[in-house]
């Protein structure tokens, strides 16, 4: 009996390995790989395996592929063939729906890829397709000093073949309860942006930023603009863009710490103070993929004030993920925030330095 129900056990496994493993790759050395075939640009095929995650593959070694799924081959003459996929001889089939069989040179393909993937890619849905991730910094001193300090990131993409949405949002909380007053810092940053493709190398962007910082004075500060970027280095390693455009910006600095103006008996006044302008958007985005588990992070943004040439803003921001598992990571993160005409008393220039965890997020 006991070997009855483990020969069963054997022939339903079989049975449900085509299923498991559509995807089957045998390189020139006689390998033989089963998992599901995600990507391939020519160069390298990536296969995810059950046990050994995603599998990077020199295209050259591959001698033959066979899925029973749909994939997207795309050719040098620009063609693209949708449909299971078998390679003979050198020779890859691509059984279509519209056209039947057909086969090119496997030296011919440029990329390979999952239809299914691309289809959602196209249309994924306003509440599906996100990916980010939260960051999470948090200390407390307790003794001598009673200080605490929370930082808090959230960043999320939205991602298809010809755009992209961003929505992120952080704030940084520092009290010290023996100070007067008990905030020492408090910055919220927030913003949406949307980029959408012209080109495979050129896209135009809109967006909306808005920051508040106590350690400015800076009550609210509203960037609204629009432009067009440059994708310089656009590989699965490396992103580089160029971005220019024009923004409105409307900032508010009030409720500061009180001033004393030159007056006899001098008086103690706070103060109030509105800026409304036309400015320039200058700025450099990086994101590099620095070996598995780590990603780099910079930006930096020049804003010229057009009314008045010779006041601005820049900031500047500087991060790294390192992955710990799946969807637990290290983060720290370093950004500059200057302003060359602050109101009186509040410095032009801040620094600031996080370091927490990170969770990753896919929806």
């Amino acid at each position: 009996m006991a070997r009855e129900i483990r020969f069963i056990t054997f022939v339903v496994l079989l049975g449900l390995a085509p299923a498991v493993f559509a995807d089957q790759i045998t390189l020139k050395n006689g390998d033989r790989l089963s998992g599901e075939i995600l990507k391939s640009d020519g160069k390298t095929l990536v296969l995810h395996t059950e046990f050994a995650g995603d599998v990077a593959i020199d295209f050259t070694a591959v001698s033959q592929i066979n899925s029973d799924k749909a994939l997207r081959v795309s050719t040098s003459d620009k063609k693209t063939l949708v449909g299971p996929v078998v390679t003979r001889e050198g020779r890859v089939e691509v059984a279509t729906k519209s056209d039947g069989t057909v086969d090119v040179p496997l030296a011919n393909v440029v990329a390979i890829g999952d239809q299914a993937e691309y289809e959602k890619l196209q249309h994924p849905g306003l509440l599906h397709g996100w990916n980010g991730g939260v960051n999470l910094g948090f200390s407390l001193a307790r003794g001598n000093s009673q200080t605490s300090n929370l930082a808090l990131a959230i960043n999320a993409v939205h991602p298809t073949l010809n755009d992209k949405t961003t929505i992120y949002l952080s704030s940084i909380d520092t009290k010290n309860d023996l100070a007067t007053p008990s905030t020492v810092a408090n910055l919220i940053t927030g913003g949406i942006r949307y980029d959408h493709d012209i080109y495979p190398r050129l896209f135009a962007f809109v967006g909306a930023d808005f920051m508040s910082n106590a350690l400015q004075n800076l009550d609210l500060r509203s960037v609204y603009g629009g432009g067009l970027g440059y994708h310089a280095i656009k590989s699965d390693g490396t992103l580089l863009d160029f971005l220019a455009g024009l923004n409105y910006t409307h900032e508010t600095y009030s409720n500061g710490a009180l001033v004393t103006p030159v007056t006899v008996p001098p008086t103690f006044v706070s103060y109030g103070v509105t800026h409304r302008f036309i400015g320039i958007t200058l700025g450099e985005e990086l994101l590099h993929k620095f070996g598995k588990s780590t990603v780099i992070t910079e930006k930096l943004y020049f804003y010229p004030d057009l009314s008045d040439t010779g006041q601005y803003r820049a900031t500047f921001d500087l991060g790294t993920v390192t992955k710990i598992s799946k969807w637990l990571g290290w983060q720290n993160q370093f950004s500059d925030i200057y302003v060359t005409n602050p109101p009186v008393g509040a410095k032009k220039n801040d620094l600031i330095l996080t370091t927490g965890l990170n969770f990753s997020f896919t929806h």
